[in-house]
């Protein structure tokens, strides 16, 4: 059902209950953590705090946000990442963006994500080595600045305790069918190269004092509405029982195969640090699989965007600009704009990483509590 207003189109879907939605989700706010961690992220826009509109000044404009901010604060989402889930759940404050200027502090982390990196290629803003760039700089400056008795800063000893989190990848593979044209086998060929620049990024911040690293594999990439809508010359051949592409999702799965791999082999190297291998691509895929059972709708659609079923998704109109629709904030969807989870979904996928049943070796996020 279509339903016009005098601003935006809005398509609604009968609301759910929030017990369907979060009967499997853990109590964030009753942490035991009484010393949370500190967390330094590296990664894109699944992670990406504010950092794209304050290092860019990209405008992320409303209704991004509406579901927890009530305005928008630079996350593509209706409210909460799962970066922010897991931080709550450690009593720790969301982190702030590193290139967020104003009315920042940093005693707990800094967020290094933003929205559209990738691994390769490198030495451009704001690749994975960038951002290791802007982390060593940090942490000089920060050391530097605390050793003079200055407050509110992290001192140089407290960053070997820190916890380094990596959730990047998703735009090497994406963007190499989407933007690049590349075939399955053409992007296969380009995994090891993207591999590599992770897996260096680990052992350059185990080299800076690192020793506890939370490393999240790519999600379902062929199962966005946005690759959906944008793919060219695909058939029901080409789809999996779901709707999702084979593709897409083949060459994620094989990248986070060889991640896993990967991280084994840093374990090995590195006998003293805590390296935590989380399967997001199982959650997601579960979530999409089966998300009646666990009272989304539309999985496949995006709740904000343009041109309404199937995938709600038009390369033109962005969510927040001109044009685009939005379901009634009683909805309760997987996608938010066709490429971002909404908070609902963000929270579920939380809940089950935070149950440690999808993490190698399992170990819980608490466990990183001082």
């Amino acid at each position: 059902m279509v339903m016009m207003s005098s601003s935006v189109s809005s398509f609604t879907i009968a609301p759910l209950t929030f017990f369907t939605i979060f009967l499997c989700i853990p109590l964030f706010a009753l942490s035991y953590c009484k010393n949370p961690p500190i967390i330094f992220n590296f990664g894109d826009s699944n992670s990406d705090t504010g950092g794209l509109v304050a290092g860019l000044g990209y405008s992320v404009k409303f209704p991004n946000g509406r579901s927890f901010f009530g305005r928008s604060t630079g996350r593509l989402s209706d409210g909460r990442l799962i970066i922010d889930f897991l931080c709550q759940s450690v009593n720790t404050s969301v982190l702030r963006p590193y290139l967020e200027s104003i009315g920042s502090t940093f005693e707990n982390g800094a967020n290094f994500a933003i929205a559209g990196s990738a691994t390769l290629p490198k030495n451009v803003p704001f690749a994975l080595n960038i951002q290791l760039m802007q982390f060593i700089h940090f942490k000089d400056r920060s050391s530097q600045l605390s050793s003079t008795g200055i407050e509110g800063l992290i001192g140089y000893d407290r960053f070997d305790d820190a916890l380094y989190m990596i959730d990047i990848g998703q735009n090497d593979i994406a963007d190499s069918f989407a933007k690049e044209g590349l075939s399955y086998l053409q992007v296969v060929d380009k995994i090891p190269s993207i591999l590599a620049e992770i897996d260096n990024a680990v052992k350059e911040i185990y080299d800076q004092g690192g020793r506890k690293f939370w490393v999240h594999n790519t999600g379902p990439l062929g199962c966005l509405p946005q690759k959906l809508a944008l793919a060219k010359n695909i058939s029901s051949i080409d789809l999996d029982s779901f709707g999702c592409i084979l593709s897409y999702n083949d060459a994620a799965k094989l990248f986070n195969e060889e991640l896993r791999r990967i991280c084994i082999g840093l374990r090995s190297e590195m006998k003293d640090a805590t390296i935590v291998y989380v399967d997001i691509y199982a959650i997601k895929y579960d979530l999409i699989a089966n998300s009646t059972n666990y009272g989304f709708s539309s999985p496949l659609m995006a709740c904000c965007g343009s041109g309404g079923p199937p995938y709600n998704y038009e390369r033109t109109v962005n969510c927040g600009f001109p044009g685009y629709q939005v379901c009634d904030q009683g909805s309760r969807f997987v996608s938010w704009d066709g490429v971002h989870y909404t908070e609902a979904a963000n929270a579920f996928v939380a809940s089950k990483i935070l149950s440690a049943n999808y993490s190698t070796p399992s170990v819980t996020f608490d466990f990183f509590c001082q």
